[in-house]
């Protein structure tokens, strides 16, 4: 039945949030060309801002293809220009699998938890 694969709430915007010196940004539904537009104005300004890390969480996301990669590495890119870092929080296979078959998986490194991206040691760029 295709119900069961739609996401419950697909016009959902992201959830923005501080804990401590890093600003998480939960995304939901498809990661898709629609899923882009929707979260690149809310994105970028976190990405501009003057947080030191910023954790993507991919938890909730039902679906990701180039587009939601683009999204990420246009994250990466605007965040590792003024010295911040980005951390991928994702422990779907197939969206790991699509990471790593574009080769950005390294470049993302993906954690399972939001917790595990928030311990992780600051890398300069």
């Amino acid at each position: 039945m295709l119900s069961e694969f739609t996401c419950e709430n697909p016009e959902l915007p992201p959830r923005v949030y501080e804990v401590g010196n890093a600003t998480v940004v939960e995304l939901y539904g498809d990661m898709d060309l629609v899923g882009f537009q929707r979260t690149l104005p809310h994105l970028d300004p976190v990405t501009a801002g003057p947080a030191r890390v910023v954790v993507v969480d991919l938890t909730r996301a039902t679906f990701l293809d180039c587009s939601g990669l683009s999204l990420l590495m246009r994250a990466h890119r605007r965040l590792t220009s003024r010295g911040a870092a980005l951390r991928v929080v994702c422990a779907d296979p197939m969206t790991l699998r699509v990471m790593g078959i574009t080769g950005l998986k390294a470049t993302l490194s993906p954690v399972a938890s939001v917790r595990e991206a928030l311990a992780q040691p600051r890398r300069d760029p």
